[in-house]
This record gives C-alpha cells, structure tokens and sequence, in this order.
C-alpha cells in the first residue's frame, strides 16, 4: 500500500479518517457532556496532523496521478465528512 503515491494517500486518509471520528465519537463527548476538555486538545492536534498530511498526499496523488479538478474537490469534501475518507477508500481501492 506504501509503495505508490495512491496507497500512501489511501493510508493516510484511512488515519485521518480514525482520527477524525476519536474526536467526533470520543473526545468532543468528554469534553462537553462530562466537562473533561484535555482528549479533546490530544484528539484534535492529531487530527490536525493528519489533516495536513493528507492534504500534502492529496496534492502528490494529484500531481503523479494527473487527477481531475473534480475528483479533487471530492477527496478534499471525502476528508470533511465523518465516514467520508472510508468510502473514498472503497472507491479508491478499485483504482488500484
């Protein structure tokens, strides 16, 4: 999976897409129904690691990939939608 830019990309969307549900699923809930904030400050630099991430692997598979504007556009909103990085995976892994 590691060895293309489309696999690297894959990965790092399926970690993103884990990180942004521990913070929607986990953390957010601890901070505002039991008023514990701190997971939410590990939770969320994470996430915002891997969001970088997978915007810099996002441009790379656009670029060696020579994707079109418009599938850009979606795995950017994919990666904004809780469960959306998991089905852009599926569709991703059939490209592959």
């Amino acid at each position: 999976m590691m060895k293309s830019a489309l696999g690297r990309f894959r990965l790092i969307g399926l970690i993103e897409g884990i990180s942004y549900l521990v913070l929607l699923g986990i953390a957010m809930p601890l901070k505002y129904f039991w008023d514990y904030p701190a997971p939410v400050k590990i939770a969320g630099s994470l996430h915002g690691l891997f969001f970088v991430l997978y915007i810099l692997a996002l441009a790379h598979v656009t670029i060696t990939n020579k994707w079109s504007f418009l599938k850009v556009i979606g795995a950017f909103i994919a990666s904004l939608l809780p469960f959306g990085n998991f089905v852009l995976d599926a569709r991703l892994k059939k490209e592959q």
